[in-house]
Parts: structure tokens; C-alpha cells; sequence
């Protein structure tokens, strides 16, 4: 028996589709660490998996929109999604607004929206770097001091 010639197939490579460029940044304030993920999209920004407008409290929705509100119409189109753990809801409010800040800043490129965000609040960028005083010992707390008596 005669084999019968097989035609090659030629091998075309696929374009690759190009990736949603996506800036990584994160905020600290006090024990609160916020990782945010800044993509171009429909404007949704999620915390945790939940959509900031269903935030029940008023004033940390102010405190984490801050930055977005600033940015106006280069922040418009951005998908947000932030994960934040640690410290309690204010820690965790402010940590989110500075990953938040950073990321816009980040994404737009813009030197005028950088300096217009550290003339209103420096620590939307910067972390504070303040810490809780580890306690030592011969003492209650950090600083304070056993009381002596005398009787």
C-alpha cells in the first residue's frame, strides 16, 4: 500500500488581544492596608465587592469619593476595585482614599491633578506614617506607669 501525501496545514500564530492596562496601587493609615485596581470601564468603584454607592454611612462615602470628585472628568470612566483588611472603618476609610488617589494619579498621568490633590490634603498621596507605640513593660499601656503606694 502507497501512502497518499499529506498536506501540511500552515501554522498561522494568533494575535494576542491586548491586556486592559490596570495600575496597582495601595493607601495605609493607621492598621488599615487598601489595595486598589485601577482599569478603564463604566465608572464602577467596588470596596470589598460591595459598590460604594451602597455605603450607609454618608460621611466615608465623602471621605473615599474625595479623590474621584477632584479628578472630575479623568476619573469619570475608571473601574475601581479596592480590597482593604485591618484597623477599624475610619482607618480603613482613609486607606482606601489614598490607594484611590494614587491610582488615579497613576493612571491619568497628570502633573496638574497631582498638585492640585497635595494642595487640598498631602496625605491623599502621602501615607501618614504614624504608628501605635508598642507597649512596654513595667506598664499598663505604652507610656503610663503602675501607681505606687504607700500604706
Amino acid at each position: 500500500m502507497a501512502k497518499a501525501k499529506s498536506a501540511k496545514k500552515k501554522v498561522v500564530p494568533k494575535a494576542k488581544p491586548k491586556k486592559p492596562k490596570v495600575v496597582v496601587t495601595r493607601g495605609k493609615r493607621k492598621e488599615s492596608i487598601a489595595r486598589a485596581y485601577v482599569r478603564e470601564g463604566k465608572g464602577v468603584v467596588r470596596i470589598n465587592s460591595f459598590s460604594l454607592d451602597g455605603m450607609p454611612t454618608g460621611y466615608l462615602k465623602s471621605i473615599i469619593m474625595e479623590p474621584l470628585v477632584m479628578a472630575g472628568e479623568k476619573a469619570k470612566n475608571l473601574d475601581i476595585r479596592v480590597v482593604v483588611k485591618g484597623g477599624g472603618v475610619m482607618g480603613q476609610a482613609e486607606a482606601v482614599r489614598t490607594a484611590i488617589a494614587r491610582g488615579v494619579v497613576e493612571f491619568a498621568g497628570d502633573e496638574e491633578l497631582r498638585k492640585s490633590i497635595t494642595g487640598r490634603d498631602r496625605f491623599m498621596l502621602l501615607e501618614d506614617s504614624r504608628r501605635v507605640e508598642p507597649k512596654k513593660y513595667k506598664g499598663p499601656k505604652a507610656r503610663a506607669r503602675f501607681q505606687k503606694s504607700y500604706r
